[in-house]
């Protein structure tokens, strides 16, 4: 029997091309290696030795030998497809195949749904249909008859999801199996290909090197401290999270108000609690990519600059190494920041290069910053996939918020703050007044004449609109900011407020919602649009953050704005918030009080995402799956609602002409991720009617070359109509 081969190398003979054996063997004791976490070695194992199957078709032996010049450049090669081989074989010969079927049959077109859905593309009924004729080709016959003994001959044990009446196991089981086989199978191709890559991965310091420069870091900056009352509070909630990190792996919450250093003490638990648990890493989950990068920097101040990995949309490129780059695909390093976004869009996506990093959260620490801003209409789902990673893949949780969720479903959550702290009286540094006549609205004119009495002072509106039309009202000087602003102009506008509140200046700001959520700015006086309970206690924390205004306290002054909240989430927020005023024991400030908002908001919301219910579980026991359905609909960002539009700011000229003359490559794409607002669709199509907006590559869309169109105070003017006169003077 002639060799068989996986891969060939350009231009090089066929003795130094990579044969199917040693691929098979190397995916599988790699994927079973990432496996192990979670007790599923040899599952992992077989479905690496099955992948590439298919390729001792003779198809596909003349498909290698044609790319590489070997046989006529004119030979008609007939179908060389080998993905499913294995899938066939797993199904034939396995009680329950069906588990390695969607991971074989997947590897490299993402996992199949069963059937076809509203996303067709290979339903793995269809494949195993079309694809069972290739074990009977003389050439795969001959393989399998010499690999067939040692395929037989792993043993698979019943996995433990089937131990349990919870059969949303077992559809997340076969997506880590997914996962621990597509990243074996990237790996071991690219260290036959491309060896220069895979030579710079995983060079980080173990993570209790990192530990050691973190402590170090934090006890000095503990030490050269100003001593206030906030920062002792500060350093007695870090030794409540370190004594806490000797508890058993598990679900934990961190309730501490906003400003109690979080992320500092967060860390602290878990550098702790995974050195004594055995944790590979530590994984920081942020909501907003508008203020992942103060988080991701604050970590590399202690970490060191090239030890933390930012794997998000809005990365600046700049920032990023060829190594930081390659632990991106599968986390491979020990500190991780990403977003909400990316941590559980990823663990619901079917793509394989989406979910090579699975198996990486397990036997992780996993900080869940802000838990109260996880999508509502996901929040089943979301709630869904914490419990597995919890219960099953050695991962800890920590649930860090100072608006702690009833999140359904979560049981055994252990807050890591003892009671007897009693952090919310004594980090108290606002009064928050709520307006007692919450029937009468109030205008523009009269919040502005309002705002335009204190020298340094803060103003969140409920929409970019309310934005707009209040700035307008104010004196000038006073600095607008939402998210009509690109990411690079957002972040320079909020250096500016830092620096001129740290020097004492007159500031007054008019912003959306987008500064509540871990920016890190501290004002006098704080006006906060009516809305619902979470934003107005993360509004106040933009509020005498450090506590130097003792007396009197920071001013929260909660107002009736012209208009209530647009239909949807922040409506049913702001009508919860006014029904649990209109009762006697509802206090805002307590902490008592965020439950119980939080579970009436979540009653009043209709769907928590119920449909992956029955893409994920209702026919588990049949090993039925709509994987494709649950990925496409789990967006966590309605990417049908919005668009993209890349603005002219900053300079960034050249790199719009890079697009316009070369296309959307991935490096220029990167590049210009800071330089997008994201558009509802109607207002796109306005805009495009008006040729405001250009669209030169299929669903890329430029802001036209006027220099009023994007505004240094409003950023894009998504409210225009007409060009402005300046625009049409040549």
């Amino acid at each position: 029997m002639s060799i068989v081969y996986a891969h060939s190398l350009e231009n090089r003979p066929e003795e130094e091309w990579q044969t199917l054996e040693c691929h098979s063997l190397s995916v599988g004791n790699k994927a079973s290696e990432f496996a192990a976490t979670f007790f599923s070695g040899e599952w992992a194992r077989l479905a690496g030795l099955l992948h590439d199957l298919g390729k001792a078709r003779i198809s596909f032996r003349d498909y290698l030998k044609r790319v590489n010049g070997l046989l006529d450049a004119g030979y008609d090669a007939s179908d060389h497809s080998h993905s499913g081989a294995g899938a066939v074989w797993a199904v034939q010969n396995l009680k329950i195949g069906r588990i390695l079927a969607y991971c074989v049959a997947g590897h490299h077109a993402g996992l199949p749904d069963w059937i076809d859905g509203v996303t067709p593309g290979g339903a793995l009924a269809v494949r195993l249909q079309e694809d069972a004729d290739i074990l009977q080709e003389a050439a795969v016959a001959a393989w399998l008859e010499g690999q067939e003994a040692g395929l037989k001959a792993v043993s698979l044990r019943p996995p433990w999801p089937f131990k349990n009446d919870n059969m949303s196991d077992v559809s997340f089981w076969i997506r880590m199996l997914y996962s621990c086989l597509v990243d074996a199978d990237f790996l071991d191709t690219e260290a036959f290909m491309a060896p220069d890559k895979t030579a710079v991965r995983s060079h980080y310091p173990m993570l209790p090197e990192l530990a050691k420069r973190f402590f170090e870091k934090l006890d000095a900056k503990q030490k050269s401290a100003k001593d206030t009352k906030v920062n002792r509070i500060r350093a007695e909630i870090r030794v409540a999270c370190e004594q806490a990190a000797i508890l058993p792996p598990g679900l934990f919450s961190l309730t501490v108000p906003t400003g109690g250093g979080k992320t500092l003490s967060s860390t602290a638990f878990a550098l702790k609690h995974a050195l004594l648990h055995g944790h590979q890493r530590v994984i920081y989950v942020i909501p907003y990519t508008s203020i992942i990068e103060q988080t991701a920097d604050v970590l590399r101040d202690f970490f060191g600059k090239d030890n933390v990995v930012e794997h998000h949309s809005n990365l600046d490129p700049d920032k990023e190494t060829q190594q930081s780059r390659l632990a991106a695909e599968n986390w491979d390093a020990p500190v991780i920041v990403t977003t909400n976004v990316q941590f559980f869009e990823s663990l619901h996506a079917c793509r394989s290069s989406r979910c090579r990093k699975l198996h990486n959260i397990a036997n992780s620490v996993v900080i869940l910053d802000e838990a109260q801003l996880l999508p509502p209409h996901l929040l089943l789902p979301c709630v869904e996939a914490i419990k597995q990673l919890v219960a099953h893949y050695k991962v800890s949780m920590v649930l860090s918020t100072a608006t702690q969720p009833a999140l359904p479903g979560l049981n055994n959550v252990r807050e890591i703050i003892p009671p007897e702290m009693d952090l919310y009286r004594r980090l108290k540094r606002t009064d928050i007044v709520i307006p007692e006549d919450r029937q009468t609205r109030q205008t523009w004119e009269e919040i502005a004449e309002k705002i335009k009495r204190h020298t340094q002072v803060l103003c969140i509106v409920n929409t970019r609109r309310d934005c707009r039309d209040l700035y307008k009202r104010i004196p000038e000087g006073t600095i607008h900011l939402s998210a009509t602003m690109c990411g690079e102009h957002r972040s320079r506008v909020i250096a500016a407020i830092k620096a001129m509140l740290f020097a004492g200046l007159p500031v007054r700001v008019v912003s959306t919602q987008l500064v509540e959520a871990g920016v890190d700015i501290d004002f006098p006086v704080v006006y906060r649009a009516f809305t619902g309970l979470s934003s107005i206690a993360q509004a106040a924390g933009r509020c005498n953050r450090e506590g130097l205004t003792e007396e009197p306290l920071g001013k929260v002054i909660v107002f009736m704005p012209p208009k209530p909240a647009p239909q949807g989430e922040l409506r049913k927020a702001e009508d919860t918030l006014i029904d649990l005023l209109a009762t006697d024991d509802f206090d805002v400030e307590s902490p008592r009080s965020y439950p119980r908002f939080f579970e009436n908001f979540y009653a009043a919301i209709n769907d928590l995402g119920t449909p992956f219910r029955d893409w994920l579980e209702k026919d588990a026991r049949d090993f039925q799956f709509q994987f494709r359905e649950a990925a496409a609909a789990f967006k966590m960002i309605d990417d049908q609602a919005s668009a993209t539009v890349i603005v002219h700011y900053g300079g960034n000229g050249l790199l719009i002409d890079k697009l316009r003359e070369g296309g959307p490559k991935r490096d220029v794409m990167r590049h210009l991720q800071r330089f997008t607002v994201n558009v509802p669709r109607h207002v796109l199509m306005k805009l495009k009617e008006s040729g405001l907006v250009e669209e030169p590559y299929p669903g890329i869309y430029i802001q036209a070359s006027l220099p009023s169109l994007y505004s240094q105070i409003f950023g894009l003017d998504i409210y225009r109509n007409l060009p402005d006169v300046e625009d049409l003077i040549v």
